[in-house]
């Protein structure tokens, strides 16, 4: 099957606040004055690809209990929180420093014994934060790279293809997603990574336009499709 995707470019006296205005708002003004128009609307997509992300993470731990019989923390709640509520730098030990790219090949290693529920999702996050500089929170002089969310976007396509298709040595998948053959109708975690994915496309086309910078397309064939640079 082949892939084509085509993008073209005071008062000394104190004063009680106003019925009905919640305090705060200062707080919320000031924190608004540093950010444009793209700032806000690069906010709305690193925090909507988050959020598809965890429940992604959600499903698979669902589909895949096995998985939390490896994990270091046997709690699924307790491991999606690591990824997406506590800050950290990506180096998790069971991942073996991998992240981004990187440990997303490793949910696929037949030598690696560990949660591949964890390193799928903990990769894929890693990978799509990068392609945001690692930030969530835009301000005027913050710049984003098209390119990169343009090849984050590929990288989703071809982490859900290997999902599907890459089998261990019983010929079983490494992890289940959507429904096998004679199973009830599945289709919601290819209506979940259709949403990732179309978010960073979106984010990649609205970047190009503001900046003027094109972006280089690929076209490549899954089953031999490489992880583009981030």
């Amino acid at each position: 099957m082949t892939l084509i995707l085509l993008i073209s470019p005071g008062s000394g006296c104190s004063q009680q606040p106003a019925k009905g205005v919640k305090q705060g708002n200062d707080d919320l003004s000031i924190h608004s004055l540093g950010k444009g128009n793209i700032d806000k609307v690069a906010d709305i997509h690193v925090r909507e690809a988050r959020a598809h992300l965890r429940e992604l993470m959600k499903k698979l731990y669902k589909r895949n209990p096995r998985e939390l019989k490896k994990s270091k923390i046997a709690d699924a709640g307790q491991n999606i929180a690591r990824v997406f509520d506590h800050q950290h730098n990506w180096n998790f030990d069971e991942l073996q420093g991998r992240k981004g790219i990187n440990a997303i090949r490793l949910t696929f290693s037949e030598e690696f014994k560990g949660d591949r529920v964890f390193s799928f999702v903990a990769g894929l996050t890693s990978m799509i934060m990068a392609s945001y500089g690692y930030k969530s929170d835009f301000y005027l002089f913050d710049t984003l790279d098209p390119q990169k969310l343009y090849n984050s976007a590929r990288n989703i396509e071809i982490a859900v293809w290997k999902l599907e298709h890459t089998i261990d040595v019983k010929g079983e998948p490494y992890l289940y997603s959507n429904s096998l053959p004679g199973e009830d109708a599945n289709l919601s975690y290819e209506r979940l990574f259709g949403k990732l994915i179309a978010t960073q496309d979106n984010i990649a086309i609205i970047i190009s336009g503001k900046t003027n910078r094109v972006i280089k397309t690929v076209i490549q064939r899954m089953a031999t499709a490489a992880f583009l640079p981030i």
